[in-house]
């Protein structure tokens, strides 16, 4: 396994204590009991790790999204000859966390929006900041917050996230999934994903599981 792209890189996103809710944020389907949101903010084991973490989570899946299933394999998508980012599927209980909030946290902690195309030293179209929405709800839910946080001056820099239609998600390779968890103690988890999940914890206790995961 090659760690070629997935060096340690550094974020603008500074302390988010009172980030902004979204403002719009209307409730799904009453009917729906689980939905899935696909975002995508660099790394998939930092995604990852940050989302697991949150009551109403269900499961969370690191994968590919934005290109074929043919070349949907993580030395294809690392190399940035593809037109995948790296993501993560999110199953979620709408009763318990909306997608709106789902989106804050994503803003807030998992990454920094403003940079195009990389997260810190990760560079590539592969790290990009996306949102891929499954329908119009998420899209103008999704569309709807950015302006928001543009509008109030959030960040430093205009918010570079893409929203675009959602085709398809490929799971990555079993040893990507949870990997966070699972090596604590690889360079890059400590480094960068470490940070992210603390900062939630921190910021976001009131909307974490009881019990963290292992």
């Amino acid at each position: 396994m090659s760690f070629v792209c997935e060096l340690p890189g550094s974020s603008r996103v500074g302390d988010r204590s009172g980030f902004p809710d979204p403002a719009f944020d209307p409730p799904a389907d009453a009917t729906l009991r689980e939905q899935t949101a696909v975002l995508a903010g660099g790394c998939f084991w930092c995604t990852e790790a940050v989302f697991r973490e949150l009551d109403g989570v269900l499961a969370v899946n690191s994968g590919y999204s934005g290109g074929s299933a043919a070349t949907a394999n993580y030395d294809r998508v690392c190399s940035g000859a593809t037109a995948h980012a790296e993501a993560i599927a999110i199953r979620f209980d709408p009763r318990r966390i909306s997608y709106g909030h789902l989106l804050k946290v994503f803003f807030a902690v998992a990454h920094d929006p403003t940079q195009v195309d990389r997260q810190g030293n990760d560079r590539g179209r592969q790290y990009r900041s996306a949102i891929f929405v499954a329908d119009a709800h998420q899209r103008d839910i999704a569309e709807a917050y950015i302006r928001q946080l543009d509008a109030a001056k959030v960040f430093n820099a205009p918010i570079a996230t893409e929203v675009v239609a959602l085709e398809a998600f490929h799971d990555a390779e079993g040893y990507h999934q949870n990997y966070a968890a699972l090596h604590p103690e690889q360079a890059y988890i400590a480094q960068i994903a470490a940070p992210k999940v603390e900062k939630l914890r921190k910021q976001f206790g009131d909307i974490l599981k009881n019990t963290q995961p292992t």
